[in-house]
């Protein structure tokens, strides 16, 4: 899965000079809480609701509420914004994504070809990969299996399954101590015993939950 895959294409975007104001409404409008800057056709920085609600705070509680709206009104989102851009590409894999949101803490990345926008991704739509990925929208009955990790393996389980009909919607594999593998599959089926018996008996340690239904 790319990137491409999960980003919103074309996103909602503000100009430098756009005030805060202006932003705060477009953010509350279309319930979104980042906005990229852009600038002559060219990404120039990043503006989160909390950016814009931090330069929107004010000390100064003398001010009436008229005064406090027009200072609202001079603040742009040039004085709010990041200029410092972690961006990804559209062709990169989706893990990309999660490991450079993951490494800069933050919740959203622009996707850029060159200096053009050209998309958005965010931590919701990594997560909306992850349940895809593992096979979280389909029926199915989820498989843990402890196993040697050794080359072959997998496809030595694989074909036990398939000789019983099943259909794996899904396979990753988990941290293991040294020497062995940990396996989750997602099957599509329903009786399980019989597969669970040929699993163990093959020398494999076999946990598995009840078939769920699609979400």
């Amino acid at each position: 899965m790319r990137v491409r895959d999960k980003m919103t294409p074309n996103p909602i975007t503000v100009e430098p000079s756009t005030p805060v104001s202006q932003a705060l409404r477009l953010m509350e409008g279309r319930k979104i809480r980042r906005l990229p800057v852009v600038q002559a056709g060219r990404l120039v920085g990043i503006v989160t609701l909390l950016d814009l609600m931090r330069v929107s705070a004010s000390p100064a509680t003398t001010l009436s509420i008229y005064e406090l709206r027009y200072l609202l009104d001079k603040l742009t989102v040039q004085e709010a914004m990041s200029r410092r851009l972690i961006t990804v590409g559209p062709d990169e894999p989706i893990e990309q994504a999660a490991l450079l949101m993951r490494q800069h803490k933050i919740g959203g990345l622009p996707v850029v070809e060159g200096d053009h926008l050209v998309g958005i991704i965010t931590e919701t739509d990594i997560f909306d990969a992850f349940v895809e990925l593992l096979g979280m929208r389909r029926p199915g009955v989820r498989l843990e299996i402890d196993c040697t990790d050794r080359p072959g393996e997998l496809s030595r389980i694989a074909t036990i399954i398939a000789k019983r009909g099943l259909n794996i919607h899904s396979v990753v594999t988990t941290p293991a101590p040294p020497g062995q593998a940990h396996l989750v599959f997602r099957v599509e089926g329903n009786d399980m015993a019989q597969l669970v018996d040929e699993l163990e008996h093959a020398g494999c340690r076999v946990a598995w939950e009840a078939p769920s239904t699609a979400a």
